[in-house]
Formats: C-alpha cells, sequence, structure tokens
C-alpha cells in the first residue's frame, strides 16, 4: 500500500451500521459499535498518517443486498482495506420463512462480491469477518437451527478466504469463549447483536488479526 493515508471501509448489517449518522458530521459517523472502536484506537495510535475509516454498513442486509450497492459503496471509494461482516440477516430470513429467504444466495453473493474487487480493486485488501451467534434473546427460539446456519456460513466463509487470499476473522470462538465465563446476554442482547462489551470483543479480535497481518494499517 502506497498511499501515505490509508482508507479502511467497513461494510456490514447493523452490526457494522452501528446507528451511523448518514452525513459528515464526525462526531456519528462510525456509528456506536465496533468501527467506532477500531476507528478510535487505530486513529489516535495512527495521528501521523491519519487513516480515514468509513462506514457503510446498512441495518438489515444481506450480503446480495451490499452487492446491489457495491459500485457505489465501495468500488467507487478505492479503498485501501475492505472488512465485510455479514450473514445473520441472510440466515435469519432463510429460518423464518420469509419471501427474501425462498433461496440461500449467501455464498453466490459473497462470491460475486469478491470476484468483481478482486478484478477492478487488485491492490485492495479484504478482511472477512466470521458471523456469529449466540443462545440468548429471540435467539433461543429454534437455537439449533440458528446455530447450524451460522456454522455453514462460517465454513463458506473460511473457504472463500483461502480462495480469494483474504483475511479471516473468527468471532464465533471468541464470544462462546466469553459466554461461557459470564452467560451470553452480557455480550449479545437478542444473541445477534452486540452490547458494547460485545463491539469490544469484535474490535478486540480484528485488530489482532489485521495489525498482525501484511495488510496491517500503518
Amino acid at each position: 500500500m502506497i498511499k501515505s493515508r490509508q482508507t479502511i471501509l467497513f461494510q456490514g448489517d447493523s452490526i457494522t451500521d452501528g446507528n451511523r449518522g448518514r452525513d459528515q458530521d464526525p462526531n456519528h459517523i462510525h456509528g456506536h459499535g465496533y468501527v467506532y472502536l477500531i476507528a478510535a484506537q487505530l486513529g489516535f495510535e495512527l495521528a501521523e498518517t491519519q487513516p480515514l475509516f468509513i462506514n457503510r454498513g446498512i441495518s438489515g442486509n444481506r450480503v446480495s443486498d451490499m452487492y446491489a450497492r457495491w459500485n457505489e459503496d465501495a468500488i467507487s471509494l478505492c479503498p485501501d482495506l475492505i472488512s465485510i461482516l455479514a450473514g445473520a440477516n441472510d440466515a435469519g430470513r432463510i429460518i423464518d420463512g420469509s419471501p427474501g429467504g425462498a433461496t440461500d444466495r449467501f455464498e453466490r453473493a459473497y462470491r460475486h462480491i469478491l470476484e468483481e474487487t478482486k478484478e477492478v480493486l487488485p491492490q485492495t485488501g479484504l478482511v472477512l469477518c466470521e458471523p456469529f451467534v449466540m443462545e440468548t434473546g429471540a435467539r433461543t427460539l429454534n437455537w439449533e437451527v440458528w446455530r447450524q446456519k451460522l456454522d455453514e456460513y462460517s465454513l463458506v466463509i473460511q473457504q472463500l478466504a483461502r480462495e480469494f487470499d483474504t483475511l479471516f476473522v473468527p468471532l464465533q470462538a471468541a464470544f462462546d469463549h466469553v459466554s461461557a465465563q459470564t452467560g451470553p446476554d452480557y455480550w449479545t442482547w437478542d444473541g445477534i447483536h452486540p452490547t458494547t462489551a460485545g463491539h469490544h470483543l469484535i474490535a478486540q479480535e480484528w485488530l489482532n488479526v489485521v495489525q498482525n497481518s501484511p495488510w496491517a494499517i500503518r
């Protein structure tokens, strides 16, 4: 990465969105989740190079929804690094039996995103984050189905990470570990959406992978 100021783009659903602002107000552009925590820590540590952190997560998005807006919300921004965290809404539409889950397009749409990004932005790094679920809140209903589906998605993402030579951030095991110590509702309030502590956990795992890789932000 040659640019002195790196651009890091975060994509995903509501976990990434974090109720972010839709204007340029610097108090709100990163939302109030793991993106904010990563941007705060690295922005402070790397003040000399001033990396630019962009949040384009949209609440409710499936991977296919992200792909539909990929030109506008990813390619056109020419980021040095793109981080993706998605999968919960894909699983939810299928488990709920909604029309949006009539077919499972998770792997197909994810592959389209990676293929297009590699083709158009070959120098851009990619970080694929593992979707996760915990047995609390609404997820206690159909828990085994939820866990099975998210585990399937995890295997898909790990395979895609190997195939496209991207970074992979494991999150399910991290949440399982802390849940065994304190209970799941301390980390996610409904089994999917993290609490403040849960967002910190995501940020910690993300930084551990990215900052110890060739794509480390400098």
